[in-house]
């Protein structure tokens, strides 16, 4: 889920609280490879014509090598750290044709697609979508069809609001093969960066993943988190940084108590990770204050306070509300 903004050959396709990662140290090159690509930010005349003639060069390639249709392959990247990356991940990006990639696939794993594959950013963001779903849907049938071997790169895992269920369900309607290559998702890897686990006995017995971006025609907030409140249970919220201080009224409405342990991590996994640590009830006000921004990930509940970060956290409180209160009685 949570990665930095990726861009191609220059196109782009101390708060009290707040700790900032350790830059960690890379064995690759920190930019791109020259690469052809393609950004889908309009409908010009240019970008479609470039596109067609993709497609066209990858048919040609196809007769000539007598080569069937092509294959789709759905590859989740993790959170953002190269290291993370599963082994079929690499070796499909390193011999894959072509690639559409999404705004959350760090650049360090950009550097290990094939130099030669077709790039095409259709990467999305709050305000800003290059393109449609739909049109994201057809570009892949599109290309499929065309022949060759054609990735769909996701931060995080596909099938976990990644919507790769729903490229997965048009293109097998098209008769298009598709395979899933599974990634870390944001919770499981800032999980083991932070030493925070998802269940642990006696503390949590359960985790529940919820989407904090929802319609903007629909009041889904409440149908959502039905339930959700459990003291046996750790929710971690996606895409919820916009939206906290409503998600924060509807849990606190369904009992969570105010002193709940909580963390909001951004970009996590990365250099320049910035973490937020919390009690629920002053959770919003001490985001807000630390000025994250997106991708963060916000997760909630009694397993947080298991992580040293957390516990440093607590003692630095308690240091800074011994010292008021020394002061003021001094």
């Amino acid at each position: 889920m949570e990665g930095q903004c990726g861009f191609v050959g220059g196109l782009g396709l101390g708060h009290f609280g707040v700790t900032a990662r350790r830059p960690r140290v890379s064995s690759r090159s920190g930019g791109f490879r020259p690469r052809t690509t393609t950004r889908m930010t309009a409908n010009g005349k240019d970008i479609m014509a470039d596109l067609k003639a993709a497609v066209e060069s990858i048919k040609e390639n196809r007769k000539e090598n007598r080569s069937g249709p092509g294959s789709v392959y759905l590859v989740g990247t993790g959170p953002g750290d190269p290291s993370l990356l599963t082994l079929g991940a690499v070796q499909l990006m390193k011999s894959c044709d072509v690639v559409l990639y999404d705004r959350l696939v760090s650049n360090d794993i950009m550097n290990f697609v094939n130099p030669s594959a077709r790039m095409i950013y259709v990467g999305k963001e709050k305000g800003f979508h290059t393109r449609k779903q739909e049109d994201i849907h057809d570009l892949l049938f599109q290309f499929a069809e065309a022949g060759g071997t054609i990735l769909r790169l996701k931060g995080g895992d596909p099938y976990i609001f990644g919507r790769g269920g729903e490229e997965l369900e048009y293109l097998e309607k098209k008769g298009v093969e598709v395979t899933c290559i599974p990634g870390i998702t944001a919770a499981s890897g800032i999980g083991a960066e932070l030493g925070i686990p998802m269940t642990h006995r006696g503390v949590a017995t359960s985790v529940r993943y919820i989407t904090g971006h929802f319609r903007e025609d629909g009041d889904e907030f409440e149908d959502s988190f039905q339930g959700a409140v459990d003291k046996n249970t750790t929710l971690v919220i996606y895409m919820g940084l916009s939206n906290l201080s409503k998600l924060s009224e509807v849990l606190l409405r369904h009992g969570l108590p105010t002193d709940t342990p909580a963390v909001a991590v951004e970009r996590g996994t990365l250099p320049g990770q910035r973490i937020v640590f919390s009690e629920f009830g002053e959770f919003p006000q001490k985001v807000e204050e630390s000025g994250l921004t997106s991708p963060t990930l916000l997760i909630i509940g009694q397993v947080v306070a298991l992580s040293k970060k957390w516990q440093q956290f607590m003692a630095e409180a308690e240091t800074k509300r011994t010292t008021v209160t020394e002061d003021i009685t001094a």
